[in-house]
């Protein structure tokens, strides 16, 4: 038996699927605790930390990713809506095809989704919608005689790098460097922005400059805020004033702002001018500041939803939220079917050939809401097209219209027994028109059942055989009978087929063959005359 290899062609190291690889550690390179370069950021040092990212190391980037969550409530709320809105759709898994085998591998994965931490590990694993990738180990458990992943455990994304040749292959932070990852034991998942290298796919790459801005409008807006509507102190001293009281008055005015009370010489004044009017600090409102981080609230609703209608406060009302929901759905299906390729990739095959070796064939996940069905419909179609030779997979069927496979021993809803077809009297037989030539007769007045219509007629043809072939098969048997051997009775048959009259067979079955397709061109059915 060849060696197990992954998709990459790569050997297995079934010593190291055993290994918990990527956990962090207090006194190793894998740290739970990391920097914050979110605090005083500029635009210069964003500038560098992008860059760096690209070309050297992500570190920098991808803390000052999760800064970004933490910090803004508005981006971790968008963010946070597109990543569940996948986790919590509706997950199927479809066999490869009706063999036995396929069946079986396809309820092997449909049995490890029936748990209860399944929508929380997706979540983690969209992760990588904000920072472009996210890699999720598989802790295998090898007990019961068969690899089970018992666990997804999310992994900081500060533990992997890319390779410097392509800045594409992932690396796993190690004491003794910068290692490949090892085959089926890691679900990476990659989210496309945009087109381009992995690091630079990620929402946060976009949203950060929005988000500095903002920074920068929130501060200033809250600096405002502390001293908006209070009112301007002015102090007036006499000419001729010495320091010690130009001292003593400028202490006055600013306990006002805190104490609430100052001693003054009465060679002093102490004017208070009302903000609110206008001629104070901050007499021209706050609006821009507001106006400023609404845009840009906005403009991070765009990237991460597409869309501003169902987050933002916008003119147009609910035509318009409907209409910009539509966009959020396009985007949400998108996701889905990136989601689903990652786990076929990165789960479905490494627990299928783990356990059961490789194949041609795997089963496949589907994420997303499953496509409305017309049973009505699809029924119908079934009923004409089947019996014209059209070839459907009863799994396929059964996936359309959301049925699971049934267990061997499993109770299995069954048609009724159909009674015995009855042969219709003559009046009958004039009361629903049946035809003359070989009892046809309309759909709506025939009570048999399909197959019944087809025996009968099969057996009308074949009643009369022997009178039809009594003088063609003549002599047949006095042939065969005088043969020496199977080759001298293969020849003795052939030229006996080339003088034989079939002139009365071929008749009935050409009037048989006419009947059929009237029946099938005018929707009639076949009965017994």
């Amino acid at each position: 038996m060849p060696p197990l290899v992954d998709q990459y062609g790569r050997p297995i190291d079934f010593e190291k699927l055993r290994e918990e690889q990527a956990a962090a550690h207090l006194m190793g390179v894998r740290t739970p605790y990391g920097d914050h370069p979110s605090n005083g950021l500029t635009p210069q040092r964003l500038a560098a930390i992008l860059r760096e990212s690209e070309s050297s190391d992500p570190m920098r980037y991808l803390e000052l990713a999760e800064d970004m969550e933490e910090k803004d409530l508005h981006y971790l709320s968008v963010l946070g809506t597109r990543k569940r809105a996948v986790a919590q759709l509706e997950i199927t898994v479809e066999a490869a095809s009706d063999d036995k085998v396929d069946v079986e591998n396809a309820d092997f994965v449909r049995e490890w989704l029936k748990r209860d931490e399944l929508e929380d590990d997706l979540f983690d694993i969209m992760d990588a919608v904000g920072k472009g990738f996210s890699h999720t180990e598989i802790i295998w458990d090898f007990s019961a005689k068969q690899w089970w992943p018992t666990r997804l455990e999310w992994r900081d994304p500060r533990f992997f790098d890319f390779a410097q040749t392509d800045r594409r292959t992932p690396l796993l932070r190690t004491e003794a460097g910068l290692e490949p990852l090892s085959p089926f034991k890691y679900i990476s998942h990659f989210h496309k922005a945009k087109s381009g290298l992995p690091i630079r796919g990620g929402l946060a790459r976009c949203a950060a400059w929005s988000w500095m801005f903002k920074n920068y409008a929130v501060k200033d807006w809250v600096i405002f805020a502390e001293v908006y509507g209070m009112p301007l102190r002015l102090g007036r001293y006499q000419a001729g004033a010495s320091e010690a009281d130009i001292r003593t008055l400028r202490r006055a005015v600013a306990s006002l702002s805190s104490d609430a009370a100052a001693v003054i010489p009465k060679s002093m004044d102490i004017d208070f001018i009302d903000g609110k009017r206008g001629g104070g600090v901050g007499g021209g409102g706050g609006e821009v500041y507001e106006t400023l981080a609404a845009y840009l609230d906005q403009q991070v609703s765009k990237g991460v939803l597409g869309q501003t209608a169902t987050t933002d406060a916008i003119a147009g009302g609910h035509a318009v939220g409907k209409e910009h929901d539509l966009v959020r759905g396009d985007i949400k299906r998108a996701d889905a079917k990136l989601l689903a390729g990652t786990l076929n990739r990165g789960l479905v095959r490494p627990m299928i050939d783990l356990n059961k070796g490789a194949q041609k064939l795997y089963p496949r996940i589907c994420i997303g809401q499953r496509e409305q069905v017309d049973i009505t419909v699809m029924s119908n179609a079934l009923e004409k097209l089947v019996p014209l030779g059209l070839r459907v997979q009863m799994s396929e069927v059964r996936d359309k219209i959301g049925f699971s496979d049934p267990d061997d021993d499993a109770e299995i809803l069954a048609p009724p027994t159909s009674p015995a077809a009855q042969v219709p009297s003559s009046a009958q037989q004039h009361q629903t028109g049946i035809c003359p030539v070989h009892g046809i007769a309309h759909a709506a007045s025939q009570t048999a059942t399909q197959d019944d219509i087809i025996d009968h007629l099969v057996t009308e043809v074949m009643n009369d055989w022997q009178p039809l072939v009594a003088g063609s098969a003549d002599g047949i048997e006095q042939l065969l009978n005088g043969a020496q051997t199977i080759e001298e009775a293969r020849d003795r048959l052939a030229a006996a087929l080339e003088n034989m009259d079939v002139g009365k067979l071929t008749e009935t079955l050409a009037r048989a063959g006419f009947s059929a397709s009237v029946a099938g061109q005018l929707g009639l059915k076949l009965v017994d005359d």
